[in-house]
């Protein structure tokens, strides 16, 4: 086996993603798992905990998501979380084994009166020695700089699908948008968390593409979730049919392949996942996943079921190496309610 580290490449052309896409499922994952090799350990994943801080009422019409307030999806709205709840949630994540604790708020963007609690979150957060990361919507560069400041790591805001593909999703803002604020995010210094959602209506060749547009940047995304639509009813995807669980794993092994350094998440939909097909998403490349009893505003695995999974596999969490699934109990969750996927 060819162990030579891959080239970063930041000049894809569609056609070859196309071919990649195309390639026989086992020379797609041997590929995929050969340049993995390089550049992670192979039997380890990066677990992260994520935390609402602000949910629901969103301005915006994504039509995926049940945060927004143009649907009627039963979902209770709460307002900014004080400090010291989000801070308590941190310290049950850390106690649980997650490494990076991510904060979401259903927001078009940041208001400059929430900010300085939003600061506060981050830095308390990394005082407890834990990577942090923030999704807030837009941000200006201002605000970039002072998140950056207060020392947040990640910042996360997904491109969604395919430039061609993304008027059928969101009309609210541009596809124009979402790249400025990653700029922002990269010119004030912290990494970048930024992917898509497959199952929405797309074609293969969106998915490609969107794939394209997170390689070709100039830098790539340090962490590259990819999500399984989950079908909200009252939202306008509930209706959507199922895609293919193996061209969900083509675009792990194709996200791999593109960007070799990146950590891919496995995201939204893994309550939906067959054992089966969670154990092909880590061989194709997904070495991170979110852990916790509820994603966003939908269920996720509970942690034991990632625990026993994870031993099954012979995986243990990044920065750990226990080998008994006793080593791996999580602490009780402090509030089940409040744990989701910021991804989507």
């Amino acid at each position: 086996m060819n162990m030579e580290p891959t080239p970063l490449r930041h000049d894809w052309q569609l056609p070859e993603i196309q071919a990649l896409f195309a390639k026989p499922f086992n020379d797609l994952l041997f590929e995929a798992q050969t340049v993995h090799r390089q550049h992670f350990a192979p039997n380890q994943v990066q677990i992260s905990r994520l935390l609402s801080i602000k949910t629901g009422a969103c301005p915006e019409d994504c039509k995926y998501c049940p945060q927004s307030a143009r649907y009627h999806t039963g979902l209770e709205t709460e307002q900014l979380l004080e400090v010291e709840k989000v801070l308590t949630e941190a310290r049950a994540a850390k106690a649980a084994g997650a490494s990076r604790f991510c904060m979401g708020a259903a927001w078009r963007h940041p208001r400059e009166r929430d900010m300085p609690y939003v600061l506060k979150m981050v830095r308390e957060v990394k005082a407890m020695g834990m990577e942090t990361c923030m999704t807030l919507g837009m941000l200006s560069a201002e605000q970039a700089q002072a998140l950056a400041e207060a020392g947040l790591d990640y910042y996360n805001h997904n491109l969604d699908t395919s430039p061609d593909f993304y008027g059928e999703i969101i009309s609210t803002r541009n596809y124009q948008d979402r790249l400025d604020t990653l700029a922002q995010v990269r010119q004030a210094g912290m990494k970048v968390c930024s992917g898509g959602i497959l199952g929405m209506g797309e074609q293969p060749k969106d998915r490609a593409e969107l794939l394209r547009q997170l390689a070709n940047m100039e830098a790539h995304p340090e962490s590259v979730p990819i999500n399984m639509l989950v079908k909200v009813p009252g939202t306008p995807m509930a209706g959507q049919p199922d895609l293919d669980p193996l061209e969900f794993v083509r675009a792990i092994a194709v996200a791999r392949i593109l960007m070799p350094k990146s950590h891919v998440r496995l995201s939204a939909g893994r309550e939906n996942m067959t054992d089966e097909l969670q154990a092909l998403c880590f061989f194709a490349g997904a070495n991170s996943i979110f852990y916790g009893c509820k994603l966003l505003t939908t269920a996720n695995p509970r942690e034991n079921d990632d625990m026993r999974l994870f031993e099954r596999l012979g995986i243990v969490p990044e920065g750990a190496a226990p080998t008994h699934l006793e080593d791996l109990q999580p602490a009780p969750a402090a509030s089940d309610a409040l744990f989701y996927d910021a991804a989507q």
